[in-house]
C-alpha cells in the first residue's frame, strides 16, 4: 500500500467514471438492458414460467404481467430455495442469503444473494461509490492506508448446512476481492465473529493501536459505540488523534443528520468527507455523487430495474407504477425493484423523492411503514431528521437516537399530538426551548403538519421525553436487536416503541419513575 498503488487504482477509477457518466446521462438505456437481462436469465425458472418472462418485451408488458410483491408473496419460494431447491426465483441453487431485520416487525426477512448479485450489484456499487468519492476529492489517498470494516456475521442453516445466511455486510466481506481484503482492517476472522459485542471490543482493541486507518463505513449507531471504546482504550480525545490519516466516512442505513454533530466532535476536521450510500439487503441502489449536494445518484446500471409507486397507490393491491423517465421531481414514491437476485416487482418498503433529472438523484424520505399520519400530517422520517438537525444547530445540541409516535385523542385530551423519546449526546441548555424550536422547524418543513398545528386547533405542540445516554442501545439489546443489521425505529403510527422505551427507563430507574 503506497503512492504507486493508489495511483494505479485512481487510473482504473478514472476509466470507471466514464461508465458512470454514461448512465447518468442515459439511464433509460441501462434500465432497458437490465430488464432484458434479468428476464432472459430467469425465463426457465419457476417464476419465469409462472409470469411468462419469455413473452415480455418491455417495461409496460412486464408491469401488466407480474403483480407487485412484498415479502409475504415470496417468502415461501425463498424458504424452499434455502433448503436447496434450484430454479425457483433464480437459476440454479443459491447458497447465500442476507438476513434483514426490519424495524417495524419482529420477523426476519431472507433475501437470496447469488454470485452475480454479489459482484454485479453489491460490489459493483461499492466500486462506484469509491470512484465517485475520488471524482469529488482527487487528492484522496484511500488506497495508501487501511479501511475499517464492522460487518455482521453469517451462519449455516441447520436444516440445510450448504445454505448460509446473515448480514449482507458479512457476506460481502466473505466474498471481498483480494485488492480490498489487503486494505481492510481488522482481519476477516475478527470481522466475522458471531457475537457482536465481543466483536466490537476486539475491533476496538486492535484498531486503537493502529495509526493508518483512513476510511470507514457502516451504520452510525454502532460506529459511535465502537468509537467510544476506541477513545477509551487509546486515551485520546478524538479520532484524528488515534488515526491521523482519516479522510472519509461512507454512511447509510439510517438518516445521518441526527448524528452529524456527534461525528463532528469525534472527527473535528473541515476536510473530512462524508458520503451517503443506499445499500440494503436487497441490493445497492444509490450513492452520493456530489458531496456538495444532499442527494443520491440512482445506480441505474447495477443489476436492478426500477419502478416507482406514487403515494396514492401505496395501499392498493395492484398499484400503478411509473418508470424512471416519468418520475416527477418532489413527489414521494415507494421503491419497487426487479433484480439479478430473483426478486421481481418487489416492494422494498423504502420511500424516496427525486431532486433532479439527468442525472436522476433522490433523497430517502423514510419507509412506507415508518411515518406518522394519525391526523393527516404525513410526517416522514426525512422530515423528522431535518427538523431535529435544525433544532440541534440552533441550540448547540446533538442527538444520539430518537423515536416518535402520535398521541391520540382521548376522553381527557381533545387534541392530538406527537411524543418524541430522545437521547442526547449533548443536551440543550433549555429543553423547553428545544422542544419549541423542534416543533417550529417541523412546521416549516412539513406543510401538512403546519396546517394541523395552526392555532393548536388539531394538534398540540410536540413534546420530548429525554432519556439517559445509552438507553437506546440497552433497549435494543434487551429486545434481542443488538447488532449491525438492526436499526432504531424512527417513526411509527402506533405507540409501541415509545411506550416500551418509557417503561424500560422506568424499570432501569425505579426510584425515579
Amino acid at each position: 500500500m503506497n503512492a504507486l498503488f493508489n495511483l494505479i487504482v485512481k487510473q482504473y477509477m478514472s476509466r470507471r467514471m466514464k461508465r458512470i457518466e454514461r448512465y447518468m446521462l442515459h439511464p433509460e438505456e441501462a434500465q432497458e438492458r437490465w430488464l432484458r437481462r434479468i428476464l432472459d436469465r430467469a425465463r426457465e425458472t419457476e417464476q419465469g414460467k409462472r409470469w411468462g418472462f419469455s413473452e415480455i418485451k418491455n417495461g409496460e408488458q412486464f408491469a401488466r404481467a407480474v403483480p407487485a410483491q412484498d415479502y409475504d408473496a415470496v417468502k415461501g419460494d425463498i424458504a424452499r430455495m434455502m433448503r436447496g431447491e434450484p430454479n425457483v426465483l433464480w437459476p440454479g441453487a443459491i447458497n447465500w442469503y442476507s438476513k434483514s431485520s426490519g424495524t417495524t416487525s419482529d420477523k426476519s426477512k431472507f433475501m437470496p444473494v447469488p454470485y452475480g448479485n454479489i459482484f454485479n450489484c453489491h460490489i459493483a456499487g461499492a466500486w462506484d461509490t469509491v470512484t465517485l468519492l475520488y471524482h469529488n476529492k482527487p487528492d484522496m489517498q484511500a488506497f495508501r492506508y487501511k479501511h475499517l470494516a464492522v460487518p455482521g456475521s453469517f451462519q449455516p442453516l441447520a436444516e440445510y448446512p450448504k445454505t448460509r445466511f446473515g448480514d449482507v455486510s458479512a457476506i460481502l466481506v466473505q466474498h471481498m476481492p483480494t485488492i480490498a481484503r489487503v486494505l481492510y482492517t481488522p482481519d476477516t476472522k475478527t470481522n466475522l465473529m458471531p457475537n457482536f459485542e465481543e466483536k466490537l471490543q476486539k475491533i476496538a482493541e486492535i484498531t486503537s493501536k493502529q495509526r493508518d486507518i483512513c476510511l470507514f463505513g457502516g451504520v452510525p449507531t454502532w460506529l459511535i459505540v465502537l468509537f467510544r471504546m476506541v477513545l477509551e482504550k487509546s486515551g485520546k480525545s478524538n479520532l484524528l488523534e488515534v488515526w491521523p490519516q482519516l479522510q472519509a466516512y461512507m454512511h447509510g442505513g439510517v438518516g445521518f443528520e441526527p448524528y452529524r454533530a456527534t461525528f463532528r466532535e469525534l472527527i473535528p476536521s473541515d476536510s473530512f468527507a462524508y458520503q451517503e450510500v443506499y445499500n440494503a439487503s436487497e441490493g445497492f441502489f444509490g450513492v452520493q455523487c456530489d458531496l456538495g449536494q444532499n442527494d443520491l445518484l440512482l445506480l441505474a446500471d447495477n443489476g436492478v430495474y426500477y419502478e416507482f409507486v406514487p403515494t396514492s397507490e401505496w395501499d392498493k393491491e395492484h398499484p400503478k407504477t411509473v418508470m424512471l423517465q416519468d418520475v416527477v421531481i418532489g413527489e414521494n414514491y415507494a421503491v419497487m425493484i426487479t433484480a439479478n437476485n430473483g426478486l421481481s416487482r418487489y416492494l422494498l418498503g423504502d420511500t424516496i423523492t427525486f431532486t433532479r433529472r439527468y442525472p436522476f438523484c433522490f433523497r430517502i424520505t423514510g419507509r412506507t411503514k415508518q411515518f406518522i399520519n394519525a391526523f393527516g400530517e404525513e410526517v416522514m422520517v426525512g422530515d423528522a431528521d431535518k427538523a431535529l438537525a435544525e433544532a440541534c444547530r440552533q441550540l448547540n445540541a446533538s442527538v444520539t437516537e430518537y423515536t416518535a409516535a402520535p398521541v391520540y385523542f382521548s376522553a381527557e385530551k381533545s387534541r392530538g399530538g406527537h411524543e418524541w423519546v430522545v437521547e442526547f449526546e449533548r443536551e440543550p441548555a433549555d429543553l423547553k426551548q428545544f422542544n419549541q424550536v423542534l416543533d417550529e422547524s417541523l412546521q416549516k418543513i412539513n406543510s401538512d403538519y403546519e396546517a394541523k398545528r395552526y392555532k393548536g386547533m388539531a394538534l398540540d405542540q410536540l413534546r420530548i421525553n429525554p432519556v439517559p445516554r445509552g438507553t437506546f442501545i440497552r433497549w435494543m439489546r434487551a429486545r434481542g436487536k443488538f447488532g449491525n443489521q438492526n436499526k432504531v425505529p424512527r417513526l411509527a403510527n402506533h405507540r409501541q416503541y415509545v411506550e416500551e422505551l418509557i417503561r424500560f427507563v422506568a424499570e432501569e430507574n425505579p426510584a425515579n419513575p
